[in-house]
């Protein structure tokens, strides 16, 4: 099967730690874990402050139903709890752990997984905290247990990792395959999917030999080689190009009989399920003006200064003259962070170092009515139109175009002649829409 998606763009790759190993960084000397890791409700925590933990001990449980445990990432005191910055700019509470340099674990013990219920799949995920690591961090117990009328068909492994610069999720599916092909089996066996595909982009050979090598006739698993092209890993891209299904507009993917899960997920479900680890680390990329780039394998609430610092320091070139950008995530849908203080969380997946040059802002012009950012839209939008409408206040009117369905992935910004701030005026239109329902 050779398939691609409608519109998108292919931008540099600039994917320079794709051969790069991960190495595992020594925890962090005090660990700082916001309480808001996860989509819906914030965590409650049930430490207090000169409480004892051990690592992989729950010191937050989940804050509703769609909400996610959180578990110290190190073993110690904890010293406080405080409000920091959150990666996406707000303040939010933070459980601060003081480190005993022991890392004494939690006990837990292996278990064989061929003979448990989907019941009991679904609860050790739950318990494990796990949410999506491919950056929306939707928690997954909730999205692997659709209302019973909802039939899962298919379940979909997302190796397509389509952002520049980001590698982290193709070293794990090199050096992890076996268990990465054991999570999604487990995934399968949890939403009673009868049919499975592992999808990857064409940039990356060694993953899709390695799970063709691992992947058994038995398994029902089919792997899925794709053309390269951003965002071809947005799921309802992934689910369209994959099996010409569309996910209506206000729908999601269940609502067509799919399940989407990334591949740090399936690593992490297995690890959950089969070993009761729970989800206190996770594999990101240190890229961008550092002077090695790597792919890391980090403690929650590690500070990103600490990261950068694990890969070499800026590069002099940005060291000189303060860096332009520090993103966390990718270029595309990645954000900037205001400092270097601030906690590694469930949803990062990488670090991404700017230099001024790098991150040269465009003054924006009027628009030309070229039609590019309709022509490489994914969703079939018109971005454009949308600006305009924002700008002249006609939220009505907004809700026609379709706003809600903007998925942010920056398509359309990325090719616009004017530069135009396309997604910063979707993003206040969907503000606008979401504003006008509440009342």
């Amino acid at each position: 099967m050779w398939t691609s998606l409608t519109g998108g763009v292919h931008p540099p790759e600039f994917k320079v730690t794709e051969k790069s190993p991960i190495e595992t960084m020594p925890p962090p000397k005090r660990a700082v874990v916001p309480l808001v890791q996860h989509t819906g409700a914030p965590a409650k925590a049930i430490v207090k402050a000169q409480d004892a933990v051990k690592t992989g001990q729950k010191i937050a449980e989940a804050g509703g139903f769609i909400s996610a445990n959180i578990h110290s990432p190190i073993s110690g005191t904890v010293s406080a709890i405080e409000i920091f910055t959150h990666p996406a700019g707000f303040s939010v509470e933070c459980i601060v752990i003081d480190s005993d340099e022991k890392d004494e674990k939690i006990e837990s013990e292996s278990r064989e997984v061929e003979n448990l219920s989907p019941e009991q799949i679904i609860e050790s995920i739950k318990s494990a905290g796990i949410v999506g690591l491919g950056g929306a961090a939707f928690p997954t117990h909730v999205k692997l247990s659709p209302p019973k009328d909802k039939k899962i068909e298919y379940a979909i492994l997302n190796g397509c990792e389509c952002e520049p610069y980001l590698t982290c999720d193709h070293r794990v599916m090199v050096e992890e395959t076996e268990k990465v092909v054991a999570g999604f089996r487990l995934v399968m066996k949890g939403v009673g999917a009868g049919k499975g595909i592992i999808a990857v982009e064409d940039n990356k050979k060694d993953a899709i030999e390695k799970f063709r090598k691992i992947v058994k006739p038995t398994d029902n698993i089919e792997v899925v080689k794709l053309r390269t092209r951003y965002p071809q890993g947005a799921e309802k891209m992934l689910i369209k190009s994959l099996l010409r299904r569309e996910v209506p507009s206000g729908k999601l993917p269940l609502d067509v009989g799919c399940v989407v899960q990334n591949v740090q997920t399936a690593y992490a479900i297995y690890e959950a399920v089969a070993t009761g680890k729970p989800l206190y680390e996770r594999v990101i990329t240190v890229t961008g003006r550092v002077k090695e780039p790597k792919n890391v394998r980090v403690r929650i609430g590690t500070m990103v200064s600490q990261v950068i610092e694990f890969c070499g320091g800026m590069t002099e070139m940005v060291r000189l003259r303060s860096p332009n950008k520090v993103i966390m995530g990718g270029p595309m849908m990645g954000l900037a962070i205001p400092s270097l203080e601030i906690p590694i969380i469930k949803g990062t997946s990488g670090i991404l170092i700017l230099s001024e040059r790098d991150a040269r802002a465009f003054e924006p012009s009027n628009c030309i009515r070229c039609g590019s950012c309709a022509r490489t839209c994914p969703m079939g939008l018109v971005p454009c139109m949308i600006m305009r409408l924002v700008e002249k206040g006609r939220t009505e009117e907004l809700k026609e175009y379709r706003v809600l369905d903007c998925i942010e992935c920056g398509t359309c910004a990325y090719g616009c002649p004017a530069h135009a701030y396309l997604v910063q005026n979707i993003k206040r239109g969907k503000g606008m829409v979401l504003s006008l329902s509440k009342k």
